[in-house]
């Protein structure tokens, strides 16, 4: 997960970078949303997810513009 504040001014261009890591991310084997929040424009939260560690993993540390906590991966709990 990853959280981003995006002025306005500044919304276009980072649309286009979110379109660029889709676009990676897929094609490491991931999944990849993005949501902006409805009442606050320019405040995203993107997320990242594989079938297994090991693919998100390798995805997450061949990314580039990564900060360092997106490169924590968090496991399905059971909680039946």
């Amino acid at each position: 997960m990853r959280r981003s504040i995006v002025p306005l001014a500044d919304r276009k261009k980072f649309l286009q970078k979110l379109k660029s890591r889709q676009k990676y991310f897929v094609g490491a084997g991931c999944k990849f949303w993005v949501f902006e929040e409805s009442d606050l424009a320019g405040a995203f939260v993107e997320f990242i997810e594989a079938d297994d560690p090991k693919t998100l993993a390798k995805a997450l540390a061949d990314a580039s513009e990564q900060p360092a906590e997106a490169v924590r991966i968090y496991e399905e709990v059971d909680v039946d």
